[in-house]
C-alpha cells in the first residue's frame, strides 16, 4: 500500500506561483510512475502532469505546458509541480497520483490517489 500525501497548496494571485509537493510512504515501493490531477468545482477531474520512476520523461496536458514543471526526488520519495505564470482557471484541488502497472496518462490507469490540496488563483 501506498500512501500519498500532498501540500503547498494556497492563496495566489494571478501571474504568481505555487510549489505542490506529493510525498510518498509504504510499501513495498514509492518510486512508482506518479502525477498530479486537478478537479474545479463542477467539472471532471483532469490529467495536468506526469513523470517516469526515474525523473527524465514528462508529460503536460495543453493548458498547463510551458508554465508548470514536474519533477521528483526519489532519495525523498517526493514528487514535485511547480506551478508559474497562474490563471483563475487553475483554481482547483491538486491531487497527487500512482500508478504501480506503467505511465500515469490521462484517462489511465491510477493504483492511488493523495487526499488534494486546494489551489486557488484569484484575478
Amino acid at each position: 500500500q501506498v500512501q500519498l500525501v500532498e501540500s503547498g497548496g494556497g492563496l495566489v494571485q494571478a501571474g504568481g506561483s505555487l510549489r505542490l509537493t506529493c510525498a510518498a510512504s509504504g510499501r513495498p515501493f514509492t518510486d512508482y510512475p506518479k502525477g498530479w490531477f486537478r478537479q474545479a468545482p463542477g467539472k471532471e477531474r483532469e490529467f495536468v502532469a506526469a513523470i517516469n520512476w526515474s525523473g527524465d520523461s514528462t508529460y503536460y496536458a495543453d493548458s498547463v505546458k510551458g508554465r508548470f514543471t514536474i519533477s521528483r526526488d526519489n532519495a525523498k520519495n517526493t514528487v514535485y509541480l511547480q506551478m508559474n505564470s497562474l490563471k483563475p482557471e487553475d483554481t482547483a484541488v491538486y491531487y497527487c497520483a500512482a500508478n504501480t502497472r506503467g505511465q500515469v496518462v490521462p484517462g489511465g490507469p491510477v493504483d492511488f490517489w493523495g487526499q488534494g490540496t486546494q489551489v486557488t488563483v484569484s484575478s
